[in-house]
């Protein structure tokens, strides 16, 4: 019995052979579908994000070679690739296409990372459609293996999804290589990505990918620890995406450890070293722990200590702390917004980052009420 799931925002990562299938130029042989299903989400009032590989493979034709390509003729590959595959996406909506180019120091920089966070949040608001691909053509490291099976996880984490789907170019996770072990059998669940699981995966799956199943389960067992479920599927077979929008589970479905907003709550409160504290009033402190809104610079009465924008901070009402978060911005800008309205931000700094000290999405309550 097919069983069902719920979600709202998902990460669907997309791999070269769905893009490239014949290995040196775009095509639209399996993104039709995978356009339908976009499509019929974001009527449905979801929302997607799409991570795509396919860069290099839609650029081999431009940059023909007889031998293993070198770094930089894959970054020339890649460069031509990338304009070609961002067409080959767009002309399959009628909205718009938004090119999001990451490297992994780009998601580990905290300022960085926040700024993501934010662009594709405005992105998913103007209701345009986020297509995230690794900047190959500057960062030399992100050619290697599987890169954007871990992208796809680390772009689930930081737009706070509630569901990753990995597409594959077979059904999801087998107990062997279905082809080449006609006895294989098919996974329909993971409860825990554990040794044994991982020893049931193996090597690249084309010649076309740089990802194997290996990568895959990387990218489930950070989203699954993270309270984010996951499904591997076959992104060649159209019915998959029937099913994924009558909200049926396909493929292989992992089971999240813990809700997102748990896991979200928990890597603030207790992985970030907060470098201040807010101090803020009562109407602040109702507005964030009972209404959950953003904390703005109005109810701000004092700040303490010196951090930077993207720093973590401590959230201080009556003394006691209720909150922590992350910050748009610095000490030194706030000793001057503090208790200013929203408005008034670019007029006191001469910039504007934001309305909100602190959104919402990367705020941790502790109390809840007065």
């Amino acid at each position: 019995m097919t069983q069902s799931f719920s979600w709202q925002r998902a990460v669907l990562k997309v791999g070269s052979a769905l893009i490239a299938p014949d290995g040196n130029q775009c095509s639209a042989r399996y993104l039709l579908a995978i356009a339908h299903f976009i499509t019929a989400s974001r009527a449905a009032g979801k929302q997607v994000i799409v991570v795509s590989s396919g860069s290099v493979a839609a650029g081999k034709k431009q940059v023909p070679v007889t031998h293993s390509p070198t770094i930089a003729e894959k970054q020339a590959m890649a460069a031509i690739g990338q304009m070609q595959m961002m067409a080959n996406w767009q002309r399959l909506f009628d909205i718009p296409c938004a090119q999001v180019l990451l490297t992994a120091a780009d998601l580990q920089h905290r300022q960085r990372y926040i700024n993501i966070q934010a662009t594709l949040r405005e992105l998913l608001a103007h209701g345009a459609l986020p297509i995230v691909n690794e900047n190959d053509t500057v960062a030399v490291d992100e050619l290697k293996v599987g890169d954007n099976d871990n992208l796809a996880a680390h772009i689930a984490l930081v737009s706070q999804a509630d569901t990753l789907i990995i597409c594959s170019d077979i059904d999801g996770l087998y107990t062997a290589d279905p082809r080449q072990h006609t006895d294989a059998k098919f996974i329909e669940s993971v409860a825990t990505i554990d040794a044994s699981v991982y020893a049931l995966a193996g090597g690249p799956g084309t010649k076309v990918g740089t990802g194997g199943m290996r990568t895959k389960l990387q990218a489930a067992e950070k989203c699954t620890q993270s309270g984010i479920q996951t499904f591997i599927v076959n992104g060649q077979n159209p019915a998959v995406f029937d099913k994924l929008l009558e909200e049926q589970r396909a493929g292989t479905y992992f089971t999240p450890s813990q809700s997102p907003a748990r896991a979200r709550t928990a890597w603030l409160t207790h992985t970030l070293v907060a470098q201040g504290t807010l101090h803020i009033d009562k109407g602040a402190f109702q507005a964030i722990s009972t209404l959950h809104t953003s904390l703005l610079p109005a109810g701000i009465t004092a700040v303490s200590g010196q951090f930077k924008a993207g720093d973590a901070v401590t959230i201080e009402y009556n003394g006691k702390p209720v909150a922590k978060g992350l910050t748009q911005y610095g000490s030194k800008d706030l000793l001057t917004l503090m208790g200013l309205h929203s408005s008034q931000i670019s007029q006191a700094l001469g910039y504007h980052q934001g309305d909100e000290v602190i959104h919402r999405d990367n705020l941790a309550n502790f109390a809840q009420g007065v």
